[in-house]
């Protein structure tokens, strides 16, 4: 089973084409869905038997308070060049055995999406040398310096999972910050959101000229023929704050605070305060099939209850079927998990802000490769990303000198 669009059909034959790039496979495992050992508990929201799509927290007389600003983390991962550590041997003598390893840039970064647009709050590179041996050192280049990460696991896939990993230590390092790096929105205070380089009031990072921060009423409106609105009523007219906050606990004053979107699961992201975890592709099933199938019967905006899932951590999750083009049963979903610390209703909460955030973000077919899963802050960060990587033949060749090498 894959994730398609555009549904046609010939002499009875349903089929669709995905709308992803196929040089980023498909956003479901293209040999379907894996068995899954989590443990599941799908009576969180709704009992198991009265499960069904959820709509729009407006269509059940919910308000939500959209958040002041939502912000985006993610990062990106490149190898720059692979090679061999010698093993140590005797003065005068040449090894005869070396130990793989691999040269490694890797970035993370923050985006902020506010009233005044979306802008890069802070990004961080590194660069590592990783390889199980336990002599290497670090190597200084003339691009930069591949600081030495030892790796203990020796198999096929140790040196990629070693990379994986200091790229999601350095995503967590980021996301923790992250609150810290904006002020509020401009005010009697004179406070103002900093720009791309930290500078208060700095000119907007152009890499997400491309994508909305909030729209405004005039853009929410419905767009007669539009192939993205959300159902018969038209896309996602921006959600009001209640003038008395009465569907809040206790009366409280409803919570405008940043909403952090981590791009992947919250492994080791769970004591943030609220912060969702945003899965673009699926390879386990997860649900039993009477629950299964109300994922393929979301209609765009809609989301499932919520339930929990348990692995190796719990945590709460719930999919969310973003704008798209009609296509398979499962074409535009996306999985959002949180903590599972959580009380159930703040989970419950916490999913129906996600119905009213995310739908925003989504990207279109004609501007990006992973429609509409991969969300526009996100694409833009991992282009800014990218440059800040630095030129990848140029990262070689100071490589192959500081090696002593002949450069090619």
């Amino acid at each position: 089973m894959s994730t398609l669009g555009a549904v046609a059909a010939t002499g009875g034959m349903r089929f669709s084409i995905d709308p992803w790039d196929p040089s980023y496979g498909t956003s479901v495992a293209d040999d379907g869905f894996k068995e899954s050992t989590a443990k599941i508990e799908a009576g969180v929201e709704e009992a198991p038997s009265a499960w069904r799509p959820v709509p729009l927290p407006a269509a059940r007389g919910r308000l939500v308070a959209a958040p002041d600003a939502v912000l985006f983390v993610d990062g990106v991962r490149r190898e720059d060049a692979r090679g061999w550590i010698d093993d140590l041997a005797p003065a005068d003598t040449r090894a005869t055995s070396a130990a793989p390893a691999v040269c490694a840039s890797f970035a993370s970064g923050v985006v902020c999406s506010c009233a005044l647009g979306a802008h890069l709050l802070t990004a961080r590179v590194e660069r590592g040398l990783f390889t199980p041996a336990r002599h290497a050192g670090d190597i200084t280049t003339l691009a930069g310096t591949y600081r030495v990460r030892p790796v203990t696991d020796d198999g096929p896939n140790g040196l990629n999972l070693a990379i994986q990993q200091a790229m999601t230590t350095l995503e967590i390092s980021i996301a923790a910050g992250a609150r810290h790096g904006h002020a509020t929105v401009p005010g009697a205070d004179g406070q103002v959101w900093p720009g791309p380089d930290g500078v208060a009031g700095s000119a907007p990072d152009d890499s997400f000229a491309d994508g909305p921060a909030w729209p405004s009423d005039a853009e929410a409106q419905p767009v007669p023929g539009d192939p993205f609105a959300a159902g018969p009523t038209g896309p996602w007219p921006r959600q009001r704050l209640a003038e008395h906050p009465t569907d809040q606990p206790g009366g409280a004053a409803p919570d405008r605070s940043a909403l952090l979107i981590v791009d992947g699961p919250l492994r080791g992201r769970t004591h943030m305060p609220r912060t969702l975890g945003f899965i673009k592709t699926h390879h386990s099933r997860y649900l039993e099939p009477p629950q299964h199938e109300v994922v393929g019967r979301l209609q765009p905006g809609e989301r499932t209850p919520v339930f929990m899932m348990g692995t190796n951590w719990d945590r709460f999750t719930w999919y969310l079927r973003l704008p798209s083009r009609p296509g398979a049963p499962w074409a535009g979903v996306a999985r959002i998990e949180c903590p599972a610390s959580l009380p159930a209703a703040d989970a419950i909460g916490l999913a129906d802000l996600s119905q009213v955030v995310l739908p925003r973000f989504a990207s279109h077919e004609f501007k990006d490769g992973r429609a509409p899963q991969n969300l526009y802050p996100i694409a833009g960060l991992e282009r800014a990303l990218r440059r800040r990587l630095g030129d990848r033949q140029l990262m070689y060749r100071s490589l192959r000198r500081a090696a002593g090498g002949a450069i090619g």
